[in-house]
C-alpha cells in the first residue's frame, strides 16, 4: 500500500474537515479545546509541580539573602538584625544565621526540621566556621542543592539529613569586618500531594470531559440551528419562491444576516415583478406598432384607393419607432454590461440644447423656453449627452400638463453646470422617485403609450451619466410637476447675450448635491 505524501494527507484532511456540518465542527473544536486544557492541568500538576516548587524556593531564598546582604552593608544593630533575620526565615520558613567576625552567631530558624535544634549551638559553631572556610575558598558565595541520597557526590550531601537549598556568603559591614550568611530552605517530598492531585485530576478529566461533550453539543445545536434555518430559507429563494422569510434570532451576526437576505430577498421579489413590467411592456410596444403596420397595409392592399402618402406615412412612423425601441433596448444592455465605451471630446453643452430645443418646438405643440445666460464647455461623449438631453425632453413632453409647457435651465456653481428640464404634469409622489430610473417603471402601473420615444429614456439617461460620473436626480410636488436635472463639470464658460427664446435666471435657484 502506497502511503500518501505529507502534502496530500493535509490536503485530504482539510477538504474532509470542509466538509464536516458546523454543528460538528463547533462540537470538535470545543471538546478539543477541553481536552487540550486538561493536558496542560495534568503537566503542570503533576509533571512539572517539583521544578516549580524548586524554582520558587530557590526565589525565595536569594531574596532573603539579598536582604539581608543590604541590611550587613548598612551597618545594622544586632538586635535589629536579629528581627530581620527572624522576619524573613517566619516569611519563608529558612534557616537564617550570621557569623560575625568576633566568632558571634545568631539569626533565627523557622525550617520545617529546626536544623539550629538538631545540630546544637557547639555544633552549628563549629559547622559555621567549616562553612566559612569553604565558602572563602569558593570565592564568597556558594548556592547548592543539596541531597543526602547522592552521598558523596558532594561535600555539602554529607552534612544534611534532608533534601534543600543552601546559600553561604561573605560579605563584609562598613568597617571592612567580615559576615558569613547562611540560609538554609528545606525541599519538602511532594509524592504524596502529587499523588492526590492525580486522583482528583482523574475524577475532574471524567466529569469535565462528559460535561463538555454535553456543553459543547448543545451549543453546537443551538449556533448551528438559526444558520442551517437560513440555508434552507435561500434554498427556497433559490427555487424562485420570493415569499420567503428569513427568521431573525439567535445572536446579532445571525440577525444581521437574516436582515440582509430579507431586503435581498425583497429587492430580486421586485426585479422580478419588474422584469416581468418589462417583458409586458416592451411586448405592448412591440404589438402595438406592428398591429398598425399590418392593418395600414392589409387596408392599403385590399383598397386601392386608401394607397396614400398619408397612410405610408403612418407605417413608416410606426416602423421608426420599432427601430427605436430596438435601438434602446441595445443602448441599455451595452450600458449596463459596460461593452460600450465613452469617446469624450470637447463640445458647447449650451450649443447642444439650443440646437435640440430648437428641434422640437417644430415636432411638437409643447412650448419649450431655454434659459442660460453663459455658454458652456465640457468634455464628455457628445453622442451620448445629446441622448441625455433628447430622453428627458422626451419625458417631459410624454407627461407635461395641459399647458404643454416645458422649461429648460442651464444653471452654473462652482464649476458644475446644471441641466434642469420642468414639466407642469401630476408630479411623481416621494416614495416613487427612487424607482422611476428603473427600466419601463410607471407610477399608476397603466401602460401609457409614449407620445415620444420608447418608455426606457430614464434608464438610458441614468446608465450614460452614471459612465460620466455625473450626478442626477428629480425634484416633484404631487399636482404641480417634476423637474428633472444632471450636473457636470464644467471645461470652460464664457457669457452670452440672451437670444429670443431665453430668458435671464437667478443662481439661487440651484439644486443643490
Amino acid at each position: 500500500m502506497k502511503l500518501k505524501s505529507p502534502k496530500k494527507l493535509v490536503r485530504s484532511m482539510r477538504e474532509r474537515w470542509q466538509k464536516i456540518s458546523i454543528k460538528w465542527r463547533i462540537l470538535s473544536i470545543f471538546v478539543l479545546f477541553i481536552v487540550f486544557v486538561l493536558i496542560l492541568l495534568w503537566l503542570f500538576q503533576t509533571v512539572f509541580l517539583n521544578q516549580f516548587y524548586e524554582n520558587t524556593k530557590q526565589k525565595e531564598i536569594l531574596g532573603s539573602s539579598s536582604t539581608i546582604e543590604k541590611a550587613v552593608s548598612n551597618d545594622m544593630q544586632p538586635e535589629d538584625l536579629k528581627a530581620l533575620c527572624k522576619q524573613e526565615a517566619q516569611r519563608n520558613q529558612l534557616c537564617i544565621l550570621i557569623l560575625d567576625s568576633n566568632g558571634n552567631v545568631y539569626g533565627a530558624d523557622a525550617s520545617p526540621n529546626r536544623l539550629s535544634t538538631e545540630m546544637g549551638e557547639s555544633s552549628i559553631r563549629l559547622f559555621l566556621n567549616f562553612l566559612y572556610q569553604n565558602t572563602q575558598a569558593e570565592g564568597g558565595t556558594h548556592f547548592e542543592l543539596v541531597n543526602p541520597q547522592n552521598a558523596g557526590s558532594s561535600v555539602w550531601d554529607t552534612l544534611f539529613r534532608s533534601r534543600a537549598f543552601i546559600y553561604n556568603s561573605i560579605r563584609p559591614d562598613s568597617n571592612g569586618s567580615p559576615y558569613m550568611i547562611f540560609l538554609y530552605s528545606v525541599i519538602t517530598p511532594l509524592s504524596a500531594t502529587v499523588s492526590t492531585i492525580r486522583s482528583q485530576l482523574l475524577l475532574i478529566t471524567g466529569i469535565l470531559l462528559v460535561f463538555a461533550v454535553l456543553l459543547a453539543f448543545y451549543l453546537s445545536k443551538h449556533i448551528s440551528k438559526p444558520i442551517i434555518q437560513i440555508n434552507d430559507a435561500a434554498k427556497e429563494l433559490a427555487t424562485g419562491d420570493y415569499n420567503v422569510t428569513f427568521e431573525e434570532g439567535g445572536y446579532r451576526e445571525i440577525s444581521e444576516l437574516a436582515r440582509t437576505l430579507n431586503y435581498a430577498e425583497h429587492e430580486l421579489g421586485k426585479v422580478e415583478h419588474l422584469q416581468r413590467e418589462l417583458i409586458a411592456n416592451i411586448s405592448h410596444d412591440l404589438r402595438t406598432p406592428l398591429t398598425m403596420i399590418c392593418g395600414y397595409a392589409e387596408v392599403m392592399r385590399d383598397l386601392p384607393g386608401e394607397n396614400t402618402p398619408e397612410n405610408i406615412q403612418v407605417i413608416i412612423d410606426e416602423a421608426t419607432r420599432l427601430t427605436n425601441l430596438v435601438n434602446d433596448v441595445l443602448d441599455i444592455s451595452k450600458l449596463e454590461s459596460g461593452t460600450q465605451k465613452l469617446e469624450k471630446s470637447e463640445f458647447s453643452l449650451t450649443d447642444e440644447i439650443r440646437e435640440t430645443t430648437k428641434r422640437y418646438r417644430k415636432l411638437t405643440d409643447c412650448t419649450l423656453t431655454f434659459e442660460s445666460d453663459r455658454n458652456v464647455f465640457i468634455f464628455a461623449d457628445e453622442l451620448k449627452i445629446s441622448q441625455v438631453i433628447y430622453n428627458l425632453i422626451n419625458n417631459a413632453i410624454n407627461y407635461t400638463g395641459t399647458d404643454r409647457k416645458i422649461q429648460i435651465r442651464q444653471l452654473v456653481r462652482d464649476h458644475q453646470v446644471t441641466v434642469e428640464v420642468t414639466d407642469t404634469g401630476e408630479g411623481i409622489p416621494a416614495d416613487k422617485l427612487h424607482d422611476i430610473w428603473d427600466r419601463y417603471y410607471k407610477v399608476d402601473k397603466e401602460h401609457k403609450r409614449a407620445q415620444i420615444g420608447t418608455g426606457l429614456g430614464l434608464s438610458i439617461v441614468k446608465s450614460i451619466l452614471d459612465m460620466h460620473g455625473g450626478f442626477y436626480g428629480v425634484r416633484s410636488a404631487v399636482g404641480v410637476g417634476s423637474t428633472f436635472w444632471f450636473r457636470l463639470p464644467i471645461l470652460s464658460e464664457s457669457p452670452v447675450g440672451a437670444l429670443p427664446e431665453e430668458t435671464h435666471h437667478p443662481d439661487s435657484d440651484l439644486p443643490q448635491s
